[in-house]
């Protein structure tokens, strides 16, 4: 091979491990694969072991119709096909390994469907071989270069093993690429806020809740790609946050923070930051850091009822606990009850002790602790709750 045959075979490797993390890039590269072993037409194939099936995985230079014609009649007359069972993976296959060329222009396989489409020859490597299933590359060789010498052998040997490497290499990257898909689905489906964050406090990836709750901007938004509070006090809160578990990346301690903050509108909010376990010479703009934000309000009549269950709360407790988180304050918890403030007072104080709270903010905590995870839906509407 000359320095200029080589630096061309260098490109085009390059060329097959770029088509393995592009898919658009693998037409053309294929064509390179045939152009360089000085083929005419290339297809990348596989049978199962027991000869039932055949799968075109990509193809360059063959006719849609020859590809179907393949397919229906002529892969049971390919002489090269089954040849590989017992063979190397990159050991290339010709006809004259199998019969004289002589005798292969003789056969209906050569006649009618390798001459149409002005070739005179062909050959095959192995890319993948398993019990189940064998993987080949094809290449069909034009009358005009005559048949397949040894040139074009030891190069579809020398291509075939990067030929391999990059479609196990697209077939990793196309299952982490489902599963990030499959996870962003999860997270979309979740009513909690789940926002990454990398290590400057640019926000990385957020899931539906927390795009709808920017989209809102009650009480965090999005400005540029920042996260900014929509009020004095959660600015606080969010920045302090922030800067807690930043610090704990310093000693090695990482710990989950959370503060509750109030919207513009009202509406009291928990909000969780929390790092990620990442390593520290990995580049800086990934997710370093994860933000929930859960809104405190009572869900499904299942929530309080595991509340109750878990503290021991008889229905009078559980009805001014969720006062609490509905309403705040002890007055509006007596007007809208119709009971006295004292009485109020005195379920607070049964609350506490049962709890361990100290503070009506953290008997908050406590209930959101126990929300239903999932986007709940209004009855015949799309609007989550």
């Amino acid at each position: 091979m000359t320095i200029l045959q080589a630096n061309r075979f260098s490109s085009l490797v390059g060329e097959i491990y770029d088509a393995a993390a592009n898919p658009a890039l693998r037409s053309a590269a294929l064509e390179q694969v045939s152009n360089f072993v000085g083929g005419c037409a290339a297809t990348i194939l596989s049978r199962d072991a027991a000869g039932l099936s055949i799968e075109i995985h990509q193809h360059f230079g063959t006719d849609p119709r020859f590809r179907q014609l393949y397919r229906d009649r002529y892969v049971e007359l390919d002489p090269l096909l089954d040849r590989h069972l017992h063979l190397a993976a990159d050991q290339t296959v010709g006809v004259t390994d199998v019969m004289p060329h002589s005798d292969f222009v003789a056969t209906s396989f050569y006649r009618e469907w390798v001459e149409p489409q002005g070739a005179i020859d062909l050959a095959t490597v192995a890319l993948e071989r398993s019990d189940a299933r064998t993987t080949i590359l094809q290449v069909l060789r034009h009358r005009s270069r005559g048949t397949v010498d040894e040139a074009m052998r030891e190069r579809m040997r020398l291509l075939a093993p990067h030929l391999q490497r990059s479609r196990i290499m697209g077939r990793q990257i196309r299952a982490r690429s489902h599963t990030v898909d499959d996870l962003a689905d999860v997270l979309d489906g979740l009513s909690t806020v789940i926002c990454l964050l990398d290590a400057e406090g640019r926000v990385v990836h957020a899931n539906a809740a927390g795009r709808r709750l920017f989209a809102d901007a009650n009480l965090l938004a999005i400005v540029g790609d920042r996260i900014v509070a929509r009020n004095t006090q959660t600015d606080k809160i969010f920045r302090s946050l922030l800067e807690i578990v930043s610090s704990s990346e310093i000693d090695s301690a990482p710990r989950r923070q959370v503060g509750l903050a109030t919207s513009i509108d009202g509406e009291h909010y928990l909000i969780h930051v929390s790092p990620l376990k990442r390593e520290h010479h990995l580049s800086r703009d990934i997710a370093a850091t994860v933000l929930y934000v859960q809104r405190a309000s009572m869900v499904s009549s299942l929530v309080p009822d595991a509340i109750a269950a878990a503290f021991r709360l008889t229905p009078s407790e559980l009805r001014v606990m969720m006062a609490i988180v509905e309403i705040g304050g002890v007055p509006d918890i007596a007007a809208k009850l119709g009971i006295a403030e004292t009485t109020v007072k005195t379920h607070l104080g049964r609350l506490f002790e049962k709890t361990g709270a100290g503070r009506q903010a953290d008997l908050v905590k406590i209930a959101a602790g126990f929300a239903a995870p999932f986007v709940q839906r209004t009855g015949g509407g799309n609007d989550a709750v």
